[in-house]
């Protein structure tokens, strides 16, 4: 293995790493404030960080136009993909919307196969459907004993849209190619536009009066997500990809939910079950079924879609 792949295979493993451990920043981060707020401040500073930092580059300043491609996809990934899954942890553990996100993957492949022309069923599939759905609903018996709660379902049914809602965006942004050809920027545009509509919905739905300070536990969530969940992890992302096969950096999605599930378990208490863990391998084998179904159609999974299916949060 030469320097470079060693290199590579380190970003890899911060990216396993900390894109596991953004669920649980995320649901300290929003005890005792607002959570649309918190993500919000989050993606927007991170955006604003990202494109002064592409521009220090010498990165070209994109127009008006430019701007405007990527309000959409910041509205379905960042807003209501990522951004939500923050209401949701202050109501739900951690582990468990890390593990209902992990299905993301599914999702993107479904509407592609809806959508689709070439895309066909086939038995991989097909049982890698099945055992996601499996997974989800032994969630759903695990979980029995909350759905009393309005607030418990809600957190577990917006994770479920949060999927929906980055699977469209991504396809959204694959076949509607920016003009402005940096990934980065693109990204920044992305994180600052979706940031700025998390911030609106707050002030329109949240109760800004009741803030007085930020809790001290709420920054330090909030700064770790930015400078490590948005910007070392998306870069160590494209380091990775750069020099990796998509195959094999996509495997990080397979060991965030567990590193999610753990870090709440130890840090935050939170119950580990036998289904919580049957769970977890049925969810993953059926994305990685799934995955690997859709990869034998005649028209491949594209890197660009892969890079879009790896985010389940711009974590």
């Amino acid at each position: 293995m030469n320097g470079e792949n060693r290199k590579a295979y380190w970003a890899l493993l911060a990216i396993c790493i900390i894109w596991g451990t953004t669920f649980l920043a995320a649901r300290i981060g929003v005890k005792g404030f607002p959570a649309l707020l918190f993500m919000g401040c989050r993606h927007l500073i991170a955006g604003l960080l990202l494109g002064s930092f592409c521009l220090i580059r010498k990165s070209k300043m994109p127009n008006l136009r430019a701007f405007k491609a990527q309000l959409l996809p910041g509205l379905f990934m960042v807003t209501l993909g990522n951004g939500i899954v923050g209401w949701a942890v202050k109501y739900i553990p951690s582990g468990l919307a890390a593990l209902i996100c992990a299905m993301m993957p599914v999702y993107v492949v479904v509407i592609n196969l809806i959508t689709g022309k070439s895309e066909r069923m086939n038995y991989k599939i097909a049982f890698g459907l099945l055992l996601g759905l499996s997974g989800l609903l032994l969630i759903f018996k695990d979980n029995l004993a909350y759905l009393g709660s309005t607030q418990y379902l809600g957190g577990i049914i917006i994770c479920l849209l949060s999927c929906l809602f980055w699977a469209l965006g991504s396809l959204y942004s694959k076949q509607k190619q920016s003009e402005y050809n940096d990934v980065y920027m693109n990204v920044a545009m992305q994180l600052f536009s979706g940031g700025a509509v998390l911030i609106l919905a707050s002030y329109v739905i949240e109760d800004w009066g009741a803030i007085h300070g930020v809790p001290l536990a709420s920054a330090g969530a909030i700064s770790y997500l930015i400078l490590f969940g948005s910007i070392t992890a998306f870069v160590c992302f494209h380091y990775a990809l750069s020099r990796l096969p998509v195959g094999v950096v996509t495997l990080y999605a397979y060991i965030n939910p567990l590193v999610a599930i753990i870090l709440g378990f130890v840090i935050l208490k939170e119950a580990i079950t036998v289904y919580t863990l049957l769970a977890f391998v049925l969810t993953l084998a059926g994305v990685f079924l799934v995955n690997a179904g859709y990869r034998k159609q005649s028209k491949p999974l594209s890197n660009a879609s892969a890079i879009r299916i790896k985010q389940p949060s711009y974590e």
